[in-house]
């Protein structure tokens, strides 16, 4: 019996499901790699995008170097991408060689800033740009792929926080040329460890990522491409994955009901909320705009309700960069990171526990 509320728990978010018999699957079929399980999970998860294409990976983060590569991004090329979304795109591009060109945000979705990326878009040589649907919430991803095409520059969707949201009916992940999934276990859609994928509806493109995930072998033992590395979807992961795909969109709305709550509860606090729930917004993670976040969060601590703050450090103002990024100025980059708060909110959580956290939090602001 757990005391308290958590972040996320994967025994109350994995109650009722039975993952023994995929893994006895894979067991008794003596196939651990790039086998049946991950072809169907790929076409699967496809069908579910709604693309072409599906291709497991190791991990997200891969996903993410991997696009970079298959779009042709190299050593010294600029790659356009926010940086209040926890490194994990700057990590990627700088695996590369290449150079982050970081663009402010918008205030109140904390998501890309469609009319910032117009006014900086032409100042740079980019060759290929990554919007981050953070937090579950997709960016403004109709505006951002146009300006993407006008320019003729790739785009890159960072889904690994995104799984089932929707924008008019299509998928994060659809937009651009490619769409990055994480599946570690915390996410909307996750394993039961690390994993990740990319989808897309350009073939070639899903062929070098194939290649890519290989070792850059264009048959076997012979390297066609460069850049490549060992990065594949176990079998197992992918029969996990495949016994969950179905659940997601109900998990999904488990999220947005928790959200809706919290918002309707806190609407005359002064916190900054994230917008009401929709298809766009399937709530991996719901984040408020506090201030005086130490105070507010060791409240919430003493109340049994735990916290987290996504991300605190800009990755602007990393320490291993700071020589190069620090004349970068991001004002609303900043003061998002400086201000943000994660409550839990995962399927899983009861009502009890919701109401748990809305009473923790209102009875900071009685007492404040």
């Amino acid at each position: 019996m757990r005391t308290g509320v958590p972040l996320f728990s994967a025994e109350s978010a994995n109650s009722d499901l039975d993952f023994h018999a995929p893994i006895e699957r894979v067991l008794n079929s003596h196939w651990y790699i790039l086998g049946r399980e991950v072809t169907a999970f790929e076409e699967a998860f496809a069908n579910y995008c709604g693309v072409a294409h599906c291709v497991g990976l190791a991990n997200g983060s891969d996903a993410l170097e991997l696009a970079l590569r298959a779009c042709g991004v190299s050593n010294g090329d600029q790659v356009i991408l926010t940086a209040n979304a926890g490194f994990y795109g700057s990590a990627a591009v700088r695996s590369i060689g290449a150079v982050p060109v970081y663009v402010d945000v918008d205030p109140s979705t904390m998501n890309l800033s469609a009319t910032e990326l117009e006014s900086q878009i032409k100042k740079t040589s980019a060759r290929a740009i990554i919007v981050t649907h953070l937090y579950g919430r997709m960016a403004e991803i109709e505006k951002i792929a146009r300006l993407a095409r006008t320019c003729d520059i790739p785009l890159i969707e960072d889904c690994a926080q995104s799984h089932g949201a929707r924008y008019r009916g299509s998928h994060a992940g659809s937009f651009g040329d490619i769409g990055c999934f994480s599946f570690y276990p915390t996410k909307n859609l996750g394993a039961l460890g690390d994993g990740g994928a990319i989808v897309t509806n350009d073939g070639d493109m899903a062929d070098r990522i194939r290649q890519l995930r290989q070792y850059g072998w264009g048959e076997k033992y012979r390297v066609t491409l460069g850049g490549g590395r060992n990065s594949r979807l176990d079998e197992i992961q992918a029969a996990i994955l495949s016994s969950k795909l179905p659940l997601l969109d109900s998990w999904n709305r488990r999220r947005q009901e928790i959200a809706e709550k919290y918002n309707l509860a806190f609407a005359d606090l002064p916190i900054l909320l994230p917008k009401a729930p929709g298809e766009d917004y399937v709530a991996h993670l719901y984040v408020m705009q506090v201030d005086n976040r130490t105070n507010f969060r060791a409240h919430l601590s003493g109340q049994g309700v735990s916290s987290e703050i996504h991300y605190p450090v800009p990755d602007h103002r990393q320490e291993v960069y700071i020589k190069e990024t620090a004349s970068i100025s991001l004002p609303v980059t900043e003061r998002v990171c400086e201000s943000v708060v994660t409550i839990p909110c995962f399927p899983g959580l009861t009502d009890s526990d919701t109401d748990h956290v809305i009473a923790a939090v209102q009875s900071h602001f009685e007492t404040a």
